[in-house]
């Protein structure tokens, strides 16, 4: 499981793919969420925009990354 280390209190999930890696830019990360391929907590989530908080787990393609401070 990969971690993303964030600063403020969230990051959306669009950059949160973009930070860990998961996609390679802004329009993946949107064509991915809209489609349905991005789990948060165990939930599909179609908004790009979700605002990601410490301890949250976002699912891609088989991969886990975990939300950190």
């Amino acid at each position: 499981m990969d971690v993303v280390k964030i600063n403020d209190e969230f990051i959306k999930l669009g950059q949160c793919l973009k930070l860990a890696g998961l996609v390679n830019s802004g329009v993946m990360a949107k064509i991915a969420v809209q489609n349905g391929e991005v789990s948060v907590n165990g939930e599909v989530e179609t908004r790009r925009g979700r605002k990601l908080h410490e301890g949250d787990l976002i699912t891609f393609m088989g991969q886990e990354v975990k939300i950190e401070r």
